[in-house]
């Protein structure tokens, strides 16, 4: 077997596991119903209201930010001076938004 066939092979073969665990996914979730997703779907949000796991989404949301920030500026001093503009500005749009989780960007 040569490698561009080994390597087809193994696309392939993530593509066939991609797709089976689709389908044992949607029959599972056929057979659970709708009731089944809406305790599923209720579930999920009491955890995404928790303090504890929104004080931690905004600290690591927070950290997440501050480091994106210090990569921008280093990244900056190398990019042309018309993409660190438009960084610049995609930032600052984005900066009052608030995400799905409640968190704020700030």
């Amino acid at each position: 077997m040569s490698e561009g066939s080994e390597e087809g092979w193994s696309g392939m073969r993530y593509r066939l596991t991609f797709m089976l665990g689709a389908a044992v996914g949607y029959v599972l979730g056929a057979r659970a119903g709708r009731d089944r997703y809406e305790q599923l779907r209720k579930g999920a949000r009491q955890i995404a209201q928790n303090p504890a796991v929104r004080n931690t989404v905004e600290s690591a949301a927070q950290n997440g930010r501050a480091l994106a920030s210090r990569a921008v500026a280093k990244a900056s001093d190398r990019m042309p001076e018309s993409v660190a503009d438009r960084v610049r500005s995609l930032r600052e749009r984005g900066r009052d938004a608030e995400d799905d989780w409640g968190t704020s960007n700030t």
